[in-house]
């Protein structure tokens, strides 16, 4: 089920969405030329609204409720660091061919391997196999941290297929090892479900989020289209849906 979910989600997500709003007006146009033309609009209105930064940085700054941590607390007892993936770099030429992590899961680890270094804490990468490779996902990001990052202690999670399987995966593996609180590293627009759902195992949960937005300077560039901007909306839709989601399944 998790799988056909995973497979189908470009389906209610843009540019598809639109795209196939946009065939079916033009689908729809001789016979209903009003409602096919006004789902042609609406389909290129969209798009263009989704491309703008100034609606791509709102819709993401929106998601952002967790300030930046303050690595000078005191550390907590009895706690890890635990990173979470997001998407693989499948058969990578530069690196033999093998699979890594994607660009989005690098910087999670980058600011897990700098919390690593100021706290001491062992680090948690979890995240199972997606689609027909042979690396997990935490397998993946575990080389990256050891080889790249020289991370000492990294435990892995292996199984999760999702952010509510990170959570009761991590958990069980973390409570063998003692440990009851974790300092949770995501992005910022997707910490708010991650602390919901590693909450409700009963962990003590420190939000840890990186690339968190810079203050608002508006300027000409924030309202011409770009694709950068459409991908931003893309993350800002994705996670708003996947919060009412889990709302609706896991609350």
């Amino acid at each position: 089920m998790l799988s056909f979910l995973y497979h189908i989600k470009p389906l209610f997500l843009p540019p598809l969405n639109l795209v196939l709003l946009a065939l079916a007006g033009w689908l729809f146009i001789k016979r209903w030329p009003r409602l096919g033309r006004r789902m042609i609009q609406i389909a290129f209105g969209g798009l263009f609204i989704l491309s703008l930064p100034l609606f791509a940085g709102s819709i993401l700054h929106s998601l952002e409720v967790h300030p930046v941590l303050d690595t000078t607390r005191p550390v907590a007892e009895n706690s890890a660091i635990v990173v979470l993936s997001a998407g693989m770099y499948r058969d990578a030429p530069e690196y033999n061919g093998d699979d890594t992590v994607g660009s989005l899961t690098l910087e999670r680890l980058r600011y897990a391997a700098k919390l690593h270094r100021d706290f001491g804490l062992p680090v948690v990468t979890t995240g199972g196999i997606l689609g027909d490779v042979e690396t997990s996902l935490a397998e993946a990001m575990a080389k990256v941290l050891i080889n790249e990052f020289g991370v000492g202690t990294v435990w892995q999670e292996t199984e999760a297929f999702n952010t509510q399987q990170n959570a009761a995966f991590s958990e069980t593996l973390l409570r063998e090892k003692g440990i009851s609180t974790v300092y949770l590293v995501t992005h910022s627009w997707h910490m708010r479900r991650a602390v919901l759902v590693f909450e409700q195992t009963g962990l003590t949960v420190i939000p840890a989020p990186t690339r968190l937005g810079g203050p608002f300077e508006l300027s000409v560039g924030d309202f011409i289209p770009n694709a950068g901007a459409l991908n931003a909306s893309y993350y800002a839709l994705h996670e708003w849906l996947g919060q009412l989601w889990y709302r609706l399944v896991y609350t």
